[in-house]
């Protein structure tokens, strides 16, 4: 991937390889981040003609964020729209692609971009085949559907993957929603969503693994203890990697994580096998980045490797 770039602003015009014009948006799947990225393009002067939404969150969200747009059918949304915008599951996106295309939905000269992570452009070949510009526009930010997810997409990074030809096309559409592009291949889209899956979600289920376990512990704030240890864990790992890394595998205090797992197994045994997979992960990076010596690093293999994980 390459740095970020903030390449020089398109002039209005039609829709088209070269420059994008002020154009009616359809946003299909107006959930946490469809809604979000539709009220970015309307701030951006375009004009968001309708939306699709099934649940009452989505219709809900796209009041909020999208007031005297009309909620229709996908397949209304798409033909009133120049600029179609793809914010549903990954799982579901290539069935509606194809789904449209085999309707006749789509409408040669659109510009289509859809916001998953692990997709790139083949899943939009049958949009491609019936004259579509399509686009992978991802943004690498978490959105809980609160109001702060506006706020959240000011400066956020976008991976961005398209065809040579109209990279300028989908770099601008990312800067006029606020947001800073950066490149991703084609092959390594997968790759790519998944190291931000374990770098977020997987996040986010530790957090609230430690919470609980703190809970158990007797602490009825963990908020208050974990919030200046994480943000400097956090910090240490961003700024120096592995170099970073500090606790009782890094020092290979063998009794301390037998302990730990000892008091895990019977206090919170769900708890164990997340916490022996993430020791053991720990003890590799640690012994490859040389903070731990073979002899050091071999106990707690051998520990980790003889942990009955309850099932």
């Amino acid at each position: 991937m390459e740095q970020f770039r903030r390449p020089a602003r398109i002039p209005a015009g039609h829709v088209s390889p070269d420059a994008p014009a002020r154009l009616r948006v359809g946003v299909v799947g107006a959930g946490r981040v469809g809604a979000v990225l539709g009220a970015a393009l309307a701030a951006a002067g375009h004009e968001v003609v309708a939306a699709a939404g099934l649940s009452a969150a989505s219709r809900d969200r796209a009041q909020r964020l999208l007031p005297g747009v009309p909620l229709l059918p996908t397949d209304e949304v798409v033909a009133a729209a120049d600029l179609v915008v793809l914010a549903v599951p990954d799982d579901a996106l290539p069935g509606l692609v194809a789904g449209l295309a085999e309707t006749g939905g789509w409408r040669r000269g659109q510009l289509a971009f859809h916001t998953s992570g692990a997709h790139g452009l083949a899943v939009l070949a049958p949009a491609a085949d019936a004259g579509v510009l399509g686009l992978a526009l991802h943004p690498a930010m978490t959105f809980s559907g609160g109001p702060e997810d506006v706020d959240r997409l000011a400066g956020s990074p976008f991976g961005v993957t398209s065809r040579p030809e109209h990279r300028a096309v989908a770099e601008t559409v990312v800067l006029e929603m606020g947001g800073e592009p950066f490149w991703v291949a084609e092959g390594d889209r997968v790759l790519y969503h998944a190291a931000l899956v374990t770098g977020a979600n997987h996040l986010v289920t530790l957090v609230a693994e430690a919470a609980d376990l703190l809970r158990a512990a007797g602490v009825d704030e963990p908020a208050r203890v974990l919030r200046p240890l994480l943000t400097a864990a956090l910090d240490n790992g961003l700024r120096r990697g592995d170099a970073g890394l500090t606790g009782p595998v890094s020092r290979g205090d063998v009794g301390t994580v037998a302990g730990h797992v000892a008091a895990l197994a019977d206090r919170a045994p769900d708890a164990v096998a997340g916490y022996v997979a993430m020791a053991r992960r720990t003890t590799e990076r640690a012994r490859a980045a040389g903070r731990l010596k073979a002899h050091e690093a071999q106990p707690l293999t051998d520990l980790l490797d003889d942990v009955q994980v309850p099932r």
